[in-house]
């Protein structure tokens, strides 16, 4: 399981469709909203 960066939602990565990488890393996410507000600013997101 992976946390959603946007939402804090645990996501299955196994069975998610919605995922981005930033600098290596894959990012898996509950919603096409949250995935697109990561996307927006990878950055801030992926670096808490």
């Amino acid at each position: 399981m992976q946390k959603d960066p946007i939402c804090g939602m645990m996501v299955d990565e196994k069975t998610a469709t919605l995922k981005s990488e930033h600098e290596g890393k894959a990012f898996y996410f509950c919603s096409s909203g949250c995935k697109a507000a990561f996307d927006k600013d990878p950055h801030k997101h992926a670096h808490h």
